[in-house]
């Protein structure tokens, strides 16, 4: 029988972020020593740098390090003791949204370092994980009927933060609509095309699972969640996976096609503090931005994007172009902060995050433009990113798309 995570419990947050601030301790010191040693070198006098000092600054830097992690490692194993009697958080919402924001700014991170503050892929309802089986689903959803909709939030967030201001769009088309509402949650810190994989994974369970014959299936992904749905219809699709001919309609709110300038200026920020000597080790801390933002920098939805490159390192548009399924409604919207009609510059900088031409997939290649049918676009004028998940709006297009 498959049952849902554990409860996340003060134990595991205190030890997950005992070991970020040994890690951040060690970091430091490994950028406090860099700096020492660019400052120490003759200018001219050749070599190369390898970021370590000698002598007894040298000894001086490795004692702090095997200091820290020697107290850090302490640190773990008493609140490994203590975890049982601390109890659960159960499900608070502060929590989560903290934690959402730590995973999608160093969700890479903490998985590889086997950190208990990761965030595990969940599909998740009324904000408690499911058991993707048929009895515990029709327990969990005891309204459920043929509608299914999925919602897959951005890099930052989670499943409990689809309600702002006060509305919910999963909410709303169950209320008028009569559509269950299943929300994924997942570590948006993650390359998009682990997501993409894994997404594929839990869909395919759970419309095998779900309890009533199904009409009609919509995923409704906003911002990088839209990332993470056409990478996982693409994995799905080459694997010939059952599910993918049962999917009806695929809505993207904000959604990044071709990338999110704000992630491309962070990577000019590394270049321009790399090729100044002396500042050259802090771009180690411009290098403090996950798989999944780095993702967004062109918008990239598979392994090919990213395996075997340097995140980092300055290239342009390398993607393996990945058109919209043909057999499928496919609806783009997007918002603007400037008017309607406005000049370029508001174009170009569109809801704050996505420019109007990435969220509505247009550009100069071909092989690379999404070709959304001009009925399947909407663009909201004097609004931000996130407001897609809450302007009346903007579910008022989707409920006349979906009715």
């Amino acid at each position: 029988m498959t049952t849902p995570p554990n409860k996340p419990t003060k134990g595991a947050d205190l030890r997950g972020a005992a070991r970020l601030a040994t890690d951040a301790t060690a970091g430091l010191t490994n950028l406090v020593e860099a700096m020492h040693e660019r400052i120490a070198r003759l200018p001219g006098s050749g070599g190369t740098l390898d970021g370590r000092t000698g002598g007894i600054s040298g000894l001086v830097y490795k004692t702090i390090r095997g200091v820290t992690r020697v107290a850090g490692g302490s640190i773990e194993a008493l609140l490994g003791l203590l975890a049982p009697a601390l109890g659960s958080y159960g499900e608070g919402r502060e929590r989560d949204a903290i934690v959402a924001a730590l995973n999608g700014v160093l969700g890479d991170y903490l998985v590889a370092t086997g950190n208990p503050l990761a965030t595990p892929m969940e599909l998740r309802h009324a904000g408690h994980a499911l058991t993707l089986e048929r009895e515990a689903l029709a327990a969990a959803l005891p309204a459920a009927g043929g509608r299914l909709a999925v919602l897959v939030h951005g890099l930052c967030m989670n499943d409990l933060q689809w309600q702002r201001d006060g509305h919910d769009h999963g909410a709303a088309l169950a209320r008028d609509l009569g559509y269950a509402p299943v929300y994924l949650r997942y570590n948006s810190g993650l390359h998009v095309s682990i997501n993409g994989r894994a997404f594929a994974q839990q869909l395919a369970r759970l419309i095998e699972a779900w309890p009533q014959p199904l009409q009609r299936v919509v995923v409704i992904g906003h911002s990088m969640g839209g990332l993470v749905t056409r990478s996982a219809l693409h994995y799905a699709t080459q694997a010939q996976q059952p599910w993918v001919p049962r999917l009806d309609d695929l809505f993207f709110l904000g959604t990044p096609h071709h990338g999110a300038p704000l992630e491309r200026a962070g990577h000019w920020v590394d270049l321009v503090l790399g090729a100044t000597p002396y500042a050259a080790p802090f771009a180690r801390l411009g290098k403090v931005r996950s798989a999944g933002i780095t993702d967004l920098r062109h918008g990239h939805l598979l392994d090919e994007d990213w395996v075997g490159r340097d995140r980092f390192a300055r290239g342009g548009d390398r993607r393996q172009p990945v058109l919209l399924p043909e057999n499928l409604r496919c609806y783009a919207l997007a918002a603007s902060l400037g008017a309607q009609g406005g000049a370029l510059k508001e174009r170009l900088l569109g809801d704050g995050l996505v420019p109007l031409d990435s969220a509505l997939g247009v550009h100069k290649d071909p092989a690379r433009a999404l070709d959304f049918p001009p009925e399947r676009q909407w663009v909201g004028y004097g609004m931000n990113h996130l407001d897609l998940l809450g302007r009346p709006e903007v579910y008022a297009q989707l409920k006349e798309w979906l009715a």
